[in-house]
């Protein structure tokens, strides 16, 4: 059976004073069953893994370089994320394919330099809001699963998230069945391109607007098997119910 997994990605946000908040949510997740993940800016990694090393939260990155070394000024290999104290990093998150007009096939070469850095690759995918009214986001969503997802993906080393664009913190949230649409879909496509064992093992995430007073319907929804949330997880006291709706699905 595949574990939940709640994560959280604090985006570019975040001082030294907002490790009192991971510190709180530690304090308070020692009976969690569901795996839990805080991506904090790359200038709290260490320092929030060294708080976190004896607790059920890991932490992760929430980008990497291709590269393991080289000239890339102000980029982060995903070596230099794992000596840091990551265990996951996200990738193909739709701010990074925006604003940094990453490619799907960027994302797979960041994805296979993750692995090979032992972190697990949390890889995102969603459509627009124009893509999604055009009806063309299981095509949107399918062609970024083919293209980002490198041979070689399994439970262990993957996760993908479901991310539609126009949800993220927007306060929009589609339908639980839209949701289970596209989330049965990824299931079907993972099953055709690993084999059922190999699908079955990857867990898929939702993300866009994730809040405690709707975590617990979409959590009981079809394939979903935890959640990448945004801006409730700055906060100890947002993402905590959220973690105790996912253990409780």
């Amino acid at each position: 059976m595949r574990q939940k997994m709640a994560a959280g990605n604090w985006k570019m946000n975040g001082t030294s004073a907002a490790l009192a908040e991971l510190e709180t949510l530690i304090q308070g997740q020692h009976a969690a069953t569901s795996e839990l993940l805080i991506c904090p800016p790359a200038t709290l990694l260490s320092r929030a893994a060294e708080l976190a090393a004896v607790s059920p939260v890991a932490i992760g990155g929430q980008d990497c370089h291709a590269a393991t070394s080289g000239a890339h000024t102000g980029d982060l290999s995903s070596d230099m994320l794992k000596d840091a104290g990551a265990t996951a990093v996200i990738l193909g998150h739709s701010e990074r394919r925006a604003d940094h007009s990453e490619t799907s096939e960027d994302v797979a070469a960041k994805t296979k330099s993750a692995w090979s850095a032992g972190l697990i690759a949390i890889v995102c995918l969603g459509e627009t809001l124009a893509e999604r009214e055009s009806g063309d986001t299981l095509s949107v969503v399918g062609n970024q699963l083919a293209a980002s997802l490198p041979d070689g993906a399994t439970g262990q080393n993957t996760v993908i998230a479901y991310e539609p664009v126009w949800a993220i913190g927007t306060g929009k949230v589609p339908s639980l069945a839209q949701i289970a649409e596209v989330h049965d879909f990824l299931r079907q496509a993972l099953t055709t391109r690993f084999g059922t064992e190999m699908a079955d093992a990857i867990r898929l995430l939702y993300g866009g607007s994730v809040k405690p007073g709707n975590a617990a319907e979409i959590f009981a929804t079809s394939n979903v098997d935890g959640a990448l949330v945004g801006g409730a997880s700055l906060k100890a006291a947002d993402f905590s119910p959220i973690i105790a709706a996912l253990d409780a699905s």
